[in-house]
């Protein structure tokens, strides 16, 4: 990879071999990624909590019924106290940037009230937490194949069901990862 690549709006779909308990058949939007790092979010775990207690937690009054019973992801292990929201395009927030022309990411809290009342995006994931990895170091993991990259799509983050997130992302490259050998190694 060349300095000026980046992998801003890949998935990164965790090989098989991936000791990590933290990204293990996990799916990672990147949607930062320069000299400084990069960020991403998980998009295939769910916690046990739902929008009505993260809701509850804000102190939101009257949420709408349908958008408390979507689940809130586990963004990834750093920052777990803070939200991160993705989202389709045509909403503009306080604190919003764009990882594709189908796909935002939105960190303050106004979102989460435009949701909480029924008004928000049609689309979008709720996450607490995310991934970050330090200069070069998730260029070195790429080598290292502990990841395997493809373009994201607003389908594969907002629409497939979510358990079958990490087998549908692999098969976008013709990979049944579920037969890949946990082994990795370079021809």
């Amino acid at each position: 990879m060349g300095s000026d690549s980046t992998l801003i709006n890949q998935l990164l779909i965790a090989m098989p071999g991936m000791a990590d308990p933290n990204f293990s058949t996990t799916v990672t939007l990147i949607c930062e990624h320069n000299a400084d790092g990069a960020l991403g979010i998980i998009i295939n775990r769910p916690l046990t909590l739902k929008l009505s207690g993260l809701f509850e937690q804000l102190n939101v009054d009257d949420p709408d019924p349908v958008a408390a019973g979507d689940p809130v992801f586990s963004g990834g292990p750093v920052g777990t106290e803070r939200g991160f929201v993705l989202h389709g395009p045509g909403w503009s927030y306080e604190n919003t940037l764009p990882v594709s022309n189908d796909i935002h990411l939105t960190l303050s809290r106004d979102v989460i009230d435009a949701i909480a009342s029924g008004e928000g995006p049609d689309k979008s994931l709720v996450a607490l937490g995310y991934a970050g990895w330090e200069p070069g170091q998730l260029e070195d993991e790429m080598l290292s194949n502990s990841w395997l990259s493809v373009p994201a799509t607003a389908e594969l983050v907002f629409d497939t069901p979510f358990a079958e997130r990490w087998d549908s992302a692999a098969r976008t490259l013709g990979i049944d990862i579920a037969r890949m050998s946990p082994d990795a190694g370079h021809a």
